[in-house]
């Protein structure tokens, strides 16, 4: 029962009202009673009916709609062109457990963003055909605001919003997206009785809505590569916050060099958790796993556990992204001397790496083919490896064979946006088979990789990886490096480290 001097803070519990919220407040969420070994194992019908009085009307007024609304608008126009007189349907995603009640940090799916330009958990952008088949309408469906008289704001931990904070209202967020809003909770039953038509989802995001909807996974992919190919060229906003991604980008790199010293003497756990301060300070995240590669760690193309020792006289292999808060990333790449200055043989390497980007950078340009860089990067490095000779034959027979491929691993470069491995699921006519065009954006990043048990080189190349990686935009004349803040040239990097260092 509620003593007294509750009921003089909360005059409108009373008694009765207490017991009789027993059977309208006290129910609890799934996730609640699935939990064992609560501190609290039920909620009193006092408590429920005390937590739905006394809170303010937070409802926010005159919102404006985010920057990307206007592009996000036109970017469904034109899928709507697309698939005339069929149901269109992109999940956001479910959160997914990392361990019992937590979660994984939430990042919405790649399409929902860039058609919406929203962020939250278990969205769904549906586009409905119109009855003259003459485009579609849009609604985004959502959480709305935790309900108050149920309960759910402060009893789910997942998504009330006492626990994980406060989320827009369905007309604050019509308001911000620039679109009709709805009740994600309604959608699949919305979806299950809307008129029959020729539907298509983008699938793996969203298990219980796919389970509702008829479609065909072959229609389906074409859905999503679509949907892919849709972002091979940049509108002027994204391009807008590409650039925002990369000048924080080398920032966070400055930010590292400052620290190799502590890094030194700590791990490359020091480096990782330097640049990851300036990704959150300044975006969202980061927006892959940094690579702080140091010593024989920089042979090994995705080294992520990043707890090796920093050595001075080794180098320092970085590949990293700060994302943005739009959630656009850049990724860059630079093979630092950790002493500050390289060895003799280090420079020739990283040099030769250097050479063969700048041969393929120069190759972007309108009209030019895509493999251009990647090729010209190659064929520069496999003459490389038979002067010095690490290969043998023809340096034009040894590329047609790729056989330089032992010490250079991967492709030179990737389309770069929303995702670090941007429009992947585009038609390869239409990507690596394709043709450049302004506002495309890739990375150039060639290496050098000679593993630590290679017998086939001399002991004095084994352990030493370097690559060079750049963020590069096709323009209406040309190209234009978005990440040439950072210095390319061995010259350049060592004078650089010099000024931020004092070393």
């Amino acid at each position: 029962m509620l003593t007294e001097s509750t009921r003089r803070r909360c005059p409108q519990v009373s008694k009765d009202s207490a017991e009789t919220a027993g059977t309208a407040h006290s129910e609890e969420t799934a996730e609640t009673k699935d939990r064992k070994n609560r501190l609290y194992p039920s909620v009193s019908p006092q408590l429920a009916e005390l937590m739905t009085t006394g809170w303010a009307d937070t409802e926010l007024q005159d919102l404006r709609p985010i920057e990307q609304a206007p592009y996000a608008a036109e970017r469904r126009a034109a899928l709507s062109a697309r698939f005339p007189g069929e149901r269109l349907i992109v999940p956001a995603g479910n959160l997914k457990v990392r361990a019992n009640d937590t979660h994984y940090p939430f990042r919405p799916a790649t399409e929902y963003v860039h058609l919406t330009g929203d962020q939250t958990v278990d969205a769904l952008l549906v586009l409905e055909p119109r009855a003259d088949a003459e485009g579609h309408d849009a609604t985004a469906y959502l959480l709305p605001r935790s309900d108050r008289e149920s309960g759910e704001f402060w009893q789910g931990a997942a998504k009330g919003e006492l626990w994980v904070g406060r989320r827009h209202s369905l007309a604050e967020a019509e308001q911000v997206l620039g679109l009709p809003c709805r009740d994600v909770r309604e959608a699949v039953a919305e979806l299950r009785a809307a008129p029959a038509v020729p539907t298509r989802i983008v699938r793996g995001h969203d298990a219980e809505v796919e389970a509702a909807v008829a479609t065909d996974e072959e229609r389906d992919t074409e859905l999503r590569t679509v949907l892919s190919e849709l972002r091979l060229v940049k509108d002027e906003w994204e391009i807008g916050e590409m650039r925002k991604a990369v000048d924080s980008t080398v920032r966070g790199f400055v930010d590292v060099v400052r620290e190799l010293a502590t890094a030194i003497a700590t791990s490359e756990r020091w480096i990782e958790g330097t640049f990851f301060r300036r990704a959150r300070l300044e975006g969202n995240d980061i927006g892959y796993g940094s690579i702080c590669a140091a010593g024989e760690h920089a042979t090994i193309m995705h080294w992520q556990r990043n707890d090796g020792e920093v050595r001075p006289g080794e180098l320092l292999l970085l590949d990293a992204g700060v994302e943005t808060n739009s959630l656009y990333t850049a990724d860059v790449t630079r093979t630092l001397p950790i002493s500050g200055t390289f060895t003799p043989l280090q420079r020739r390497i990283y040099d030769a790496v250097y050479e063969a980007q700048e041969a393929g950078i120069r190759t972007v340009k309108p009209g030019a083919a895509y493999r251009d860089f990647h090729v010209t990067a190659q064929r520069y490095l496999a003459g490389k490896l038979v002067e010095w000779g690490l290969l043998e034959g023809d340096p034009d027979d040894v590329y047609e064979l790729a056989l330089q491929r032992r010490f250079t691993m991967a492709g030179t470069g990737h389309m770069l946006g929303l995702d670090v491995h941007d429009c992947a699921k585009a038609r390869t006519e239409l990507y690596v088979d394709g043709t450049l065009e302004p506002g495309m954006v890739l990375t150039v990043e060639p290496g050098l990789y000679f593993q630590p048990d290679d017998l086939t080189v001399p002991p004095e190349y084994r352990g030493i990886g370097v690559r060079i990686e750049d963020d590069i935009l096709v323009t209406a004349d040309g190209h234009e490096n978005l990440s040439a803040g950072l210095p390319r040239t061995s010259d350049e990097v060592e004078a650089w480290m010099r000024g931020l260092t004092g070393a």
